[in-house]
């Protein structure tokens, strides 16, 4: 039998399951950790360019209107590592099209936004707790794929980690036993909970990587980790308005985002899981701000181009909308602006006049949608949009 590189784990050990098989059970975070010189000057800058991101969050009049889309970005990425193969496009598509539930791969991007939302609401009355998770988890599943499979509630049986259909001696990773995950959560509930011995995102990187290693339910873990993620950070203050999430940073090379969780699995390196973590929240903190700013322009002049051409107010607050549904239809214009789907049409017509949406061919209801705001929005990057 190979060796098992978590053998000598220094953060977790492997306890014997079924069919001579070992699993790993990750140890308690660690309450304190000694940052070296490198790791304190990358915390710094990446507390600075949240820092930098919270503030023009604070400069949009309607933040509610690009927090959505935001949220919409990070599902659809979240999701496609997990290998979902949904676009940004096809989900507001579909959110256009008034249909009230999904099908095929869009139902697990949507109810990524509505476990996004969900954890968002309860953070009001409620800390990050056990109970948030079981309850954005439920959600997270609802109707999609491992619905089937106890949503909402810890898992009961082994699991593993491999390509579909790897045997459980192949597996490349074994989580802990269904007895211990309990244990695990209820310490991982009390470190969040925990006054400020470590900085906010150098605990927000620990918790990400705990409760992967602890796989506490039999599907959706993945998506569930991501999303803690955000909801962590608002709920600790760091960014008032939930606009930083770390999925595109993830997906861009999910191989090594893997590869990082496993590694720190093996060698208990916290200092090359934590550089990895912040520099991704170096860096989407850097392009959602870039992002941020490119949406805030355009919607100023998309409102100097209507007032130029002497829109009416109903003109002009669709054109808001536009930011949070890049696709429309007469039907939810009307619905938005409380006007009839008539009255929508020709305030529809008019924005195609002026150039903002433009018809999407061979779609009934008859669809629209704001090309130049859905570029800003599905570009890989947004300083490559900045360039052109």
């Amino acid at each position: 039998m190979a060796a098992n590189p978590l053998e000598k784990s220094p953060i977790g050990h492997l306890v014997p399951i079924e069919d001579n098989q070992r699993a790993f059970v990750p140890d308690p975070l660690p309450r304190r950790l000694d940052l070296g010189p490198a790791l304190i000057c990358l915390l710094d800058e990446a507390s600075r360019t949240v820092g930098m991101l919270a503030g023009v969050g604070e400069t949009i009049a309607n933040p509610y209107l690009l927090i959505r889309p935001f949220m919409r970005r990070e599902a659809v990425l979240s999701s496609r590592i997990e290998g979902t193969l949904t676009s940004l496009s096809d989900l507001f598509r579909h959110e256009a099209s008034g249909r009230r539930r999904p099908t095929g791969d869009v139902i697990e991007v949507f109810n990524y936004v509505k476990a996004l939302e969900r954890g968002l609401a309860l953070l009001e009355t409620i800390p990050i707790s056990l109970r948030l998770v079981n309850e954005v988890h439920k959600v997270l599943l609802e109707g999609a794929r491992g619905y089937e499979k106890r949503p909402g509630e810890l898992r009961n049986e082994i699991v593993w980690i491999g390509s579909e259909g790897t045997a459980l001696g192949e597996a490349r990773f074994v989580p802990a036993p269904p007895s211990y995950v309990r244990d695990l959560m209820e310490d991982w509930e009390r470190f969040a909970n925990e006054g400020p011995a470590l900085p906010p995102l150098i605990q927000c990187a620990l918790l990400h990587y705990q409760i992967e290693a602890i796989y506490p339910y039999f599907d959706g873990n993945g998506r569930l980790g991501r999303l803690l993620i955000a909801h962590f950070l608002y709920w600790k203050g760091i960014l008032p308005k939930p606009l930083l999430y770390l999925s595109a940073y993830f997906e861009h090379n999910r191989k090594v985002y893997y590869d990082q969780l496993f590694d720190l699995s093996v060698t208990g390196n916290w200092e090359a899981w934590l550089s990895y973590f912040l520099a991704g929240v170096i860096e989407q903190s850097q392009d959602a701000w870039r992002r941020t700013r490119q949406l805030r322009d355009l919607q100023e002049r998309y409102r100097r181009l209507l007032q130029e051409n002497r829109a009416s107010a109903s003109t002009l607050r669709l054109s808001d909308e536009l930011f949070a549904l890049p696709y429309v239809t007469a039907p939810t214009a009307a619905k938005a602006l409380g006007v009839t789907p008539e009255g929508a049409r020709i305030i529809l017509s008019r924005l195609v006049e002026v150039g903002i949406v433009e018809v999407v061919a061979g779609t009934w209801p008859r669809m629209y949608v704001a090309k130049e705001l859905l570029n800003i929005l599905d570009a890989a990057k947004a300083a490559d949009i900045a360039k052109q």
